[in-house]
């Protein structure tokens, strides 16, 4: 899925115990999809020194740090304030959407709490993120296959990627794919459009290219042999083919 930038209103809020610093620039690439990140709130104890990464990057990037001490060994202030304070956005109704920077579960109650208000919520987290809050997420993005696919270099509509990459594809992803066209309506040849596809798969799951090494839908769905991706007027279709 590419960029869209839409406009919106939407918070970034990053548990800094938890997340990198390094990945903050493609984060805020991927959430133009939802708007301008005009809340950037980072929170941690910044009396430890790996946050010095974050306290570097604050000064530059406008992220309000949220100071929160270590008030019992074993328990997590900032994860409490940090949802806190997104309950109160919420509320505020200001809002159109949320990013959140952890790769902690304790967050998916918050996660399924602000869905439930309509708003989308993108997660940012490590490969290693349980599943619950993976799925909790209206897309989930681990942040080293996000930069990944940014390195990568474009792949022109001309190109075909080898289907030998397909071999790197879980049968539960071609799964989905193979469902969400086959939900979706269809020409009389057989093609569907490739952005329905992606949207109702989007929908089903927290499914998202990037996670797979993918700037496009359509790049990853060329690597896939149980379709077949053409063009017309600027827009991708798909023909399940096996």
């Amino acid at each position: 899925m590419s960029a869209d930038v839409r406009a919106g209103n939407v918070a970034l809020l990053i548990d800094a115990d938890n997340a990198s610093a390094d990945f903050f620039d493609p984060v805020l690439t991927v959430l133009a999809e939802l708007g301008t990140v005009n809340i950037r709130r980072a929170y941690g104890n910044w009396s430890k020194p790996g946050l010095k990464g974050w306290a570097r990057l604050a000064v530059v990037q406008a992220i309000e740090t949220q100071q929160q001490f270590d008030l019992t060994k074993g328990k997590n202030a900032t994860d409490m304030k940090m949802t806190i304070d997104a309950m109160d956005l919420m509320a505020s109704g200001r809002v159109t959407g949320f990013g959140l920077m952890s790769s902690d579960s304790d967050f998916t109650p918050l996660v399924t709490r602000l869905r439930q208000e309509g708003l989308p919520v993108y997660g940012f987290g490590s490969e290693k993120t349980p599943q619950a809050f993976r799925s909790a997420c209206s897309r989930f993005i681990a942040v080293e296959a996000l930069t990944a696919a940014q390195d990568e270099p474009v792949v022109s509509e001309t190109e075909q990627p080898a289907k030998a990459e397909a071999e790197a594809l879980s049968p539960d992803l071609v799964k989905l794919l193979i469902d969400a066209y086959g939900a979706v309506k269809r020409d009389e040849q057989g093609f569907a459009r490739l952005s329905e596809v992606g949207q109702l798969a989007g929908n089903r799951s927290s499914f998202d290219v990037r996670n797979y090494g993918f700037k496009r839908l359509s790049d990853l769905l060329k690597t896939v042999p149980n379709f077949k991706v053409e063009t017309r007027d600027g827009q991708s279709w798909i023909k399940r083919v096996r």
